[in-house]
């Protein structure tokens, strides 16, 4: 069989390389909007509290 005329693969198709929209399924958050810096400083402290109170029982 002569394989110098098959061509190369196809790359894919239908697939974009990057969508910045939310995903079916996903948690839903604005595309483009973030958490303000309070809000974040708050999840940390609480996971920390937790994490040391696990670790202290346990």
């Amino acid at each position: 069989m002569d394989y110098s005329k098959s061509g190369s693969a196809k790359g894919a198709k239908g697939r974009p390389a990057f969508d910045g929209q939310n995903r079916f399924g996903a948690p839903k958050q604005p595309h483009g909007q973030h958490p303000s810096k309070e809000e974040l400083l708050a999840r940390m402290k609480a996971a920390a509290e937790k994490k040391a109170a696990e670790s202290k029982n346990g």
